[in-house]
């Protein structure tokens, strides 16, 4: 997933005069892509932000970026030094600064260190069966229904809406409507109003569209497409009846919950794509080493308690992290090439 998670590290620098000596980091500016209202991400990124102040000894200030090509540009013009993208725009960035950037972790959410783009609608009768408490998962290369009930979660990688983490383990949000699911082939938004998140977007666009394109379907001509912003967005455009079709990370229904109890009923997943590897946090290449592993240990260390498990579901849906390298993101970058991302 999301719902595309994106965080950006701006470090301030103050080199000592004599020569050779290693760059002192002052403070950090730590700045976020938003999967949600920025509004409400600038509150809700505080915590962490206190976190890694205390951690590695300086201030750490957080702040909200517009949107995901200014944290590639921070990033490839040295203005920032560490920063947490989506996958997409962590490929468009190697692929803009390929010597510059390292990966040193790759986002777990529920287990997974792979997401998809989902599919979604506000129209049951699209559906090759009635809507049913559940999830879609990719079994034997086809995305398949996976049924829960109103007191189990389906047993997929994604965390649904509808269900949270309690004291014995995942269970029933008594808040919110469990996450339906169904069925249907991706030729029923023919002719329909699909709300994308935005051209940057690898699980709202890109991976989408190559399906899309992959089962024979113009997805420049053969649908009205808008262009949402963001995932909460694409949702809440199919939950409020602006697009029949909205596209978004699994499972971004959860983004807005709280403001919309029913979304998991009203808003009904029909559909997944492949696997995309999860967002990526990414360093300068010549950060100090010492520096890259305190950063790594803080957010491991961090979303192991209860506390950090909260504030990051709350942010990017995040579960843990594990190590990475750029090789994987290879996948990506293929896609995007094929999709003519890169083309002069």
């Amino acid at each position: 997933m999301k719902k595309t998670f994106f965080i950006l590290l701006t470090l301030s620098l103050v080199f000592v005069a004599c020569g050779g000596a290693e760059e002192e980091v002052e403070k950090i500016t730590f700045g976020f892509v938003p999967s949600a209202e920025q509004t409400d991400l600038q509150d809700n990124i505080q915590p962490l932000m206190d976190v890694l102040s205390e951690g590695l000894g300086i201030e750490v200030e957080g702040f909200v970026t517009s949107d995901y090509s200014g944290l590639i540009v921070a990033m490839g013009s040295g203005q920032a030094d560490v920063g947490a993208f989506n996958t997409l725009g962590y490929v468009n960035a190697l692929n803009a600064y390929p010597d510059s950037l390292e990966a040193i972790a790759k986002v777990v959410r529920y287990g997974s260190g792979s997401y998809h783009g989902t599919f979604f609608t506000n129209d049951a009768s699209i559906c090759n069966e009635p809507p049913v408490i559940g999830a879609l998962e990719n079994i034997d290369g086809s995305a398949t229904l996976v049924k829960g009930s109103a007191d189990t979660a389906p047993d997929v990688k994604a965390l649904q809406v509808g269900w949270v983490f309690g004291d014995n383990g995942l269970e029933p949000d008594p808040d919110h409507d469990a996450g339906v699911a169904c069925e249907a082939d991706l030729s029923v938004m023919l002719g329909k109003t699909v709300a994308f998140v935005e051209e940057g977007s690898t699980s709202g666009y890109l991976f989408p569209a190559i399906q899309l394109k992959n089962a024979g379907i113009d997805y420049e001509s053969d649908f009205d497409a808008i262009f949402a912003g963001s995932h909460d967005a694409s949702v809440l455009a199919v939950y409020n009846g602006d697009a029949d079709f909205g596209i978004a990370y699994d499972d971004a229904r959860r983004a807005i919950r709280k403001e919309y109890p029913d979304v998991g009923s009203k808003v009904i997943a029909f559909s997944i794509t492949e696997e995309i590897p999860n967002d990526v946090v990414a360093v300068r290449s010549n950060l100090p080493e010492d520096m890259k592993e305190q950063i790594y240990q803080i957010l491991s260390d961090y979303l192991a308690t209860d506390e950090g498990l909260a504030v990051m579901d709350e942010i990017y849906g995040w579960t843990d992290i594990v190590p990475a390298e750029n090789s994987e993101f290879d996948i990506v970058k293929q896609a995007a090439e094929e999709f003519g991302l890169y083309d002069e």
